[in-house]
C-alpha cells in the first residue's frame, strides 16, 4: 500500500477550494475544511478528506445546500431545536454547540436537537469546542442505516456515534468517541480501498451469516451492532444506537431509523420520509455547575494517572486513556504530515479535475 504525505496546510486549502466550488461562503468553507483536517489529523483518517467526494456527490444530488439558512425553531432558555437548512453537518453541527456553550453560559447546561442536517464529520470535534470553555460537551448524530439491530437482517440503524469530552488540568481532555456499532463504516471503506478484509464480528451477509468480506454491505449485508451478537453484547450496542437516533432524530424532527438519508452511494434516500434530513444531538454543561472547575480537573488528572498507571496483562501494553491516540496522532502528523493512501489521492485529484481546481499532487 503506497502512501502520499501532505502538510496541514496543502490539504486544508484543497478541502476549503473544494467547498467553494460547491458554493458555500469562505466562512463556511473555512469551517467545513476545519472539521475534516482535524480527523485527519487525529487519525481518524475514515472521516477526514476521504469523505468530500462524498459530499460533493450529495451536493450534486441537491441533497446539500452550500448557503443554509441555519436557524433555531423551538427554543427554552437551556434547550433549542435547531433546522439546518440541508447544509453540511460539518457547518450546521458546529453552529447548534455554540448555540448549547452559549446556554450553558447563561443556564448551567445547554441542550440542542437539529434536524434537516447532513453528515457532520467527527464527533470529537464538536464536543472539544465546549472543553475550551471549561464544560463537559456532547455529540451525537443518526447516520445511513446500514445496522441490522440484535436478532435481525434488516438495516434499521447507523453506525451512530456518541461522544463525550471532559477537561482535565495538566493533562490532555478525556474524549470518548465511539461509534455504537461494531465498526465504523469508514473503516469499511478503507478496507475496501486497501483489499484488506475486516474482523470478524464487524458485519453480516444478506443471509445474516457472519462475513469478513468489507464490500459486503452493497450486496445487502448490514453492520452489525457494538458486541456483535447477542452473547457478547450487541443487545447492548443495539441500545445505545436506539438512544442516539431518537435523541438525534426523533427529538428534532429529522428522519429516524430505516428512513434516515444516506451518505453511502450505494443507497438512496427513502421515498416516504418521516422528517426532515439527518439529526444531530449535542450539549454543553458547565464543570462549575457541580463543584469549582479546579477541584474537578485535579481530580481528573488523578483519575487519568490511576487508570494509566493501572497493571496490564502484559508488560507491552498499558491502558490507554480515551482520546490518547488521537492526541498521539495529531502530534505526530502536525509534525510530519498526513498520509493519505493511493486510492483517496486518486479520488480528490478526480474531484479536483471535475470542479476545475489544481490538484493535490
Amino acid at each position: 500500500m503506497t502512501y502520499h504525505t501532505f502538510t496541514e496546510t496543502k490539504l486544508r486549502d484543497f478541502t476549503k477550494s473544494i467547498f467553494l466550488k460547491m458554493g458555500c461562503s469562505s466562512e463556511h468553507a473555512d469551517l467545513a475544511a476545519d472539521v475534516l483536517i482535524k480527523a485527519d489529523l487525529r487519525g481518524i483518517d475514515s472521516h477526514g478528506v476521504a469523505r468530500l467526494t462524498g459530499y460533493v456527490r450529495l451536493w450534486e444530488k441537491a441533497r446539500i445546500n452550500p448557503t443554509p439558512d441555519i436557524k433555531i425553531v423551538h427554543e427554552t432558555p437551556t434547550t433549542a431545536t435547531i433546522d439546518g437548512d440541508a447544509g453540511l453537518g460539518l457547518v450546521v453541527a458546529p453552529f447548534a454547540m455554540k448555540v448549547a456553550i452559549d446556554k450553558a453560559e447563561k443556564y448551567g447546561s445547554g441542550w440542542v436537537s437539529v434536524r434537516n442536517s447532513n453528515h457532520f464529520g467527527i464527533a470529537a470535534y464538536h464536543t472539544m469546542m465546549a472543553v475550551e470553555r471549561d464544560m463537559i460537551g456532547f455529540a451525537m448524530t443518526n447516520a445511513s442505516p446500514l445496522v441490522a439491530p440484535t436478532f435481525a437482517n434488516e438495516r434499521m440503524l447507523g453506525t451512530n456515534p456518541m461522544c463525550y469530552a471532559f477537561p482535565a488540568g495538566k493533562y490532555p481532555a478525556v474524549i470518548v468517541d465511539m461509534a455504537t456499532s461494531a465498526a465504523a463504516n469508514g473503516k469499511l471503506e478503507i478496507a475496501q480501498r486497501t483489499g484488506k478484509p475486516v474482523p470478524e464480528g464487524w458485519i453480516q451477509d444478506a443471509n445474516g451469516k457472519p462475513s469478513i468480506d468489507p464490500h459486503e454491505l452493497k450486496k445487502g449485508g448490514s453492520l452489525l451492532p457494538l458486541g456483535s451478537d447477542r452473547d457478547h453484547g450487541s443487545h447492548k450496542g443495539f441500545g445505545l444506537s436506539a438512544t442516539v437516533d431518537i435523541l438525534s432524530a426523533v427529538l428534532s424532527g429529522a428522519n429516524y431509523g430505516p428512513w434516515a438519508p444516506p451518505f453511502v452511494a450505494f443507497m438512496e434516500p427513502s421515498d416516504d420520509p418521516v422528517g426532515l434530513g439527518l439529526g444531530h444531538f449535542l450539549g454543553a454543561m458547565r464543570v462549575d455547575g457541580f463543584r469549582p472547575v479546579d477541584e474537578f480537573k485535579t481530580h481528573l488528572d488523578n483519575w487519568i494517572e490511576r487508570f494509566s498507571s493501572a497493571k496490564p496483562t502484559n508488560e507491552d501494553q498499558k491502558v490507554i486513556i480515551p482520546g490518547e491516540p488521537e492526541l498521539i496522532a495529531e502530534k505526530e502528523r502536525q509534525s510530519n504530515g498526513i498520509p493519505l493512501i493511493d486510492e483517496v489521492c486518486n479520488d480528490l485529484n478526480g474531484l479536483a479535475y471535475k470542479l476545475g481546481i489544481d490538484r493535490l499532487s
